[in-house]
Parts: C-alpha cells; sequence; structure tokens
C-alpha cells in the first residue's frame, strides 16, 4: 500500500502553512505527523534521513521534507513537497515587504518595529548559544568557536574564508586528531516506537529511483545546471552582468552554499553582502526583515525573500511609478537561487552522500564548520545589540528602553522556555505601548 500522490501533496500544502518555530519545531511537527500519525514512515527511517540533512549546507527542515517526498514520489514528490514547503512563506513575505516599505514609516508601525529588533538581537544571542550547545562538546571545538568570533570581529575576515578555515581545520583533524571530530552525540532512540507498520519500513528496500547511477546521476546535474545557468545567462541579457538581479543570483547561490547549521549560520553573510558590501538594505531593515522572517510559516532562511524584495524594490525606486513588479523579481531570484542547491543534494546527490554518511573524512569538517558559525553568530548578535542600543553611533545616548526589552525577551527565552513567536508578539505590543505612553506624556 502506498500514498497516493495528491494525498500527499495535500499535506505538503498544509504543511507550508503551519510550519512555525524555526528548524527544531517543523521537524517535530514532521515527526509527529509523519511518524507518530500518518505511519508514512518508520522512526529510523526518519532519523537516517533527518541526520543526512543535517550534514548537508541549506535549511535541514525543507531538504527533510525534499527528501521524505523524493522517497515516496520519486523526483516530483521531492520537487512538489519542497516547493509547497516555502511558497507560502514566499508569498507571505512579498507582501509583508511590500507594507513595509510602503507603510513602515507610519508611527505606530515603527513603534512596533521598536519593539522587535531588541527581541530579534535576543533571539540570535539565544540561536548561538543552543547551537553551541549542541555542537561543540570539547576543547577544540571550544577554541575554534572562539578564533572563529575573533576572525570577523576583529580582523573583519569574509564569513567564506572562515568557513574554509574551519573546514581545513577539520579535514587536518580527521587525520591526526580523530577524537576531537568524532560526532559523538546522536539522536536518542530511547522513545522509538514500533514502528513495523510504518509504509517506508525499517526494512522496506531502497526504492530503485534512489539507488545510485552514475548515469541518472550525470543527467540530473546537467539539469540542475541548466536550471542554474538559463536564469543567469537570461538575466545577464536583459540587465549586463554587473548589475542589481545578475549580483543576486549569485550571492544568494554563494549563500545556500554556506548555510551549515542552518539559517542562523548564513544570516552573517547575507548581512556582509546585503548590507556593508552591495548596500542594498540598511542595518535596521535588515533585522526588520529578520523580525518578519521569525513571525511567517517556513524556514528563517526564506528572509532571502525580503532581502530580495528590498534590493529590487529599492534599486528601482526612483525613475519608476510601481517598483512593486521589480521587488517581486528580486524576491523570486533570490528565493530561486537560494533553494536551488537544496533540491541538488537531495534529487542529485542524495543516494551518493547518503553512502558517506557517519565516515569521519566527511563528518570532521562540517563538525568544524558548526563550531565555527557558533562564534559568527555570537558576532551578529553583538553587532546587532550595538545599533539597537545606541541608534546613534558610540557618541550618542543608549536607548535604555531596548536594553530592557531585550533583557526580557532575553529572560523568556532563556529562562521560562518561550517560543520565538510569543517573544516576538510581546516586545512587538511593548513597542506599540511605549508609542502610546509617549503620546499622552506629549499631549
Amino acid at each position: 500500500m502506498s500514498v497516493p500522490l495528491g494525498e500527499a501533496l495535500k499535506f505538503w500544502a498544509k504543511l507550508g502553512f503551519i510550519s512555525f518555530g524555526g528548524p527544531a519545531g517543523q521537524i517535530a511537527v514532521l515527526h509527529q505527523e509523519l511518524v507518530e500519525k500518518r505511519r508514512w514512515i518508520s522512526e529510523r527511517r526518519f532519523l537516517h534521513a533527518l541526520n543526512y540533512c543535517m550534514l548537508l549546507p541549506g535549511p535541514e527542515a525543507q531538504q527533510l521534507v525534499t527528501y521524505i517526498g523524493w522517497l515516496m514520489h520519486r523526483g516530483i514528490g521531492g520537487v512538489l513537497a519542497g516547493s509547497l514547503f516555502i511558497l507560502p512563506s514566499f508569498f507571505i513575505l512579498i507582501a509583508l515587504s511590500w507594507i513595509y516599505l510602503s507603510f513602515g514609516q507610519i508611527p505606530w508601525i515603527a513603534a512596533i518595529f521598536f519593539g522587535i529588533k531588541p527581541a530579534v538581537t535576543a533571539i540570535v544571542l539565544h540561536a548561538g548559544v543552543r547551537i553551541g550547545k549542541r555542537t561543540i562538546y570539547n576543547q577544540a571545538l571550544k577554541w575554534i568557536a572562539l578564533a572563529s568570533f575573533l576572525a570577523i570581529f576583529i580582523l573583519n575576515l569574509a564569513f567564506p574564508l572562515i568557513v574554509l578555515i574551519a573546514a581545513a581545520t577539520g579535514i587536518w583533524g580527521s587525520k591526526y586528531r580523530p577524537e576531537y571530530f568524532s560526532q559523538n552525540n546522536t539522536p536518542s532512540q530511547d522513545h522509538a516506537r514500533d514502528s513495523a507498520d510504518a509504509l517506508i519500513d525499517d526494512d522496506t528496500p531502497i526504492p530503485d529511483h534512489a539507488r545510485f547511477s552514475p548515469r541518472k546521476m550525470a543527467v540530473q546535474s546537467a539539469l540542475a545546471a541548466g536550471f542554474f545557468l538559463i536564469p543567469i545567462i537570461g538575466l545577464t541579457i536583459v540587465f549586463g552582468w554587473k548589475t542589481l538581479y545578475p549580483e543576486l543570483a549569485w550571492f544568494f547561490t554563494k549563500a545556500a552554499l554556506l548555510t551549515f547549521g542552518g539559517a542562523y549560520a548564513v544570516l552573517p553573510y547575507v548581512y556582509q553582502g546585503a548590507v556593508d558590501h552591495f548596500h542594498w538594505l540598511s542595518a535596521g531593515q535588515m533585522m526588520d526583515g529578520l523580525a518578519l522572517g521569525e513571525t511567517t510559516p517556513g524556514p528563517l532562511i526564506m528572509v532571502v525573500t525580503y532581502v530580495g524584495y528590498l534590493a529590487g524594490h529599492i534599486g528601482h525606486l526612483l525613475g519608476y511609478s510601481n517598483p512593486f513588479w521589480y521587488g517581486v523579481l528580486g524576491a523570486t531570484i533570490a528565493t530561486w537561487f537560494t533553494f536551488l542547491p537544496s533540491f541538488f543534494f537531495i534529487l542529485v546527490g542524495g543516494p551518493l552522500i547518503e553512502s558517506t554518511h557517519g565516515k569521519l573524512s566527511f563528518t570532521a569538517p562540517l563538525t568544524a564548520i558548526s563550531a565555527a558559525v557558533v562564534g559568527v553568530i555570537l558576532n551578529l548578535g553583538l553587532f546587532f545589540a550595538y545599533h539597537v542600543f545606541l541608534p546613534h553611533g558610540i557618541s550618542g545616548s543608549i536607548s535604555w528602553l531596548s536594553l530592557a526589552i531585550c533583557i526580557l525577551a532575553g529572560l523568556a527565552l532563556f529562562k521560562f522556555k518561550r517560543d520565538v513567536m510569543s517573544v516576538l508578539l510581546a516586545c512587538a505590543f511593548a513597542g506599540l505601548l511605549s508609542y502610546f505612553a509617549s503620546s499622552l506624556m506629549a499631549v
């Protein structure tokens, strides 16, 4: 017995609208629905797929959805499952980005974002600590995290260079210090339930389409290259190579290949490129985009849709009566080139990379990269804190209200284990209250 493709697509579409809570929450929903409730896949097969996706760059929850869709219904099932997981967030973020640019200067809306920005600072710092607890389990990895923090904080090294140095360290460590780079924390199966009746069971043979074939891999790789090259060539012909849209395509392709450790890992790179290098948007707009990404369904890396929209909208604001469609084009390009590698890794490289799972020579560089990512994320949190608490620079006054909101948000996250959505809503409400309070005092 198998699940009809139409029934599976209904579930993947529903999932795209309810997948709040970041990767951990999304994976928990997937486990509850697919393993416990629907019995589409067994516990062990689910965990095996999850471990594989955790080794790849890119959003692991979206890749896990793509993987299971591919396992159940071949390539078309994987493409549709992975696409439906992100499409609701894509359209929602385009609408929110337009509202943000069109009405963001209205005082009460600005007050909401004033309250959200300190929450974003606390959320990023919390993410760094949380990822650190999961990935740093010995002294060597602590030194790697510290070195990456100092490299970006003091030396201002580019994020890709830090990733390459960390990967080289991991390769060296796999040969000479393997005890420091072995992944000794595998998912616990103490609570695994009997999954003999799952449609994809522990003993279900690997389907033919999931077996490695050099010929199939070559054909699929050629198709993937076409999906990458044809849009870039078209954009270059229409707009020119050194223009916004080809730059967006190439930049987010690189970003997609650097997302080891989840969306928070790539945010520093996106920030460096979009704010510091290309000047597509400001630091404050980037923080607002992260807040919008946190409040919409889908993976947090969907913040690239917001960045792409703002880049296109703002870049064509002068001289055009309606820059909305240029923003939509920018959002589409950013999203397409961010997620294209994820589909490639699952649909093309899945059978090959799966065979390397558990080999130290393959996992050690990723372990080192994950440790380096922690230092980079903490630096991003401190950078956000500087802009939020000192909005007028080091010589200006401290925003004590922002500091208080950030501390309360941190307590909610660290001590009381509140979810991100409730923290953001509470801080947005606090910002709104501050606006009404100051308005009453001015009367």
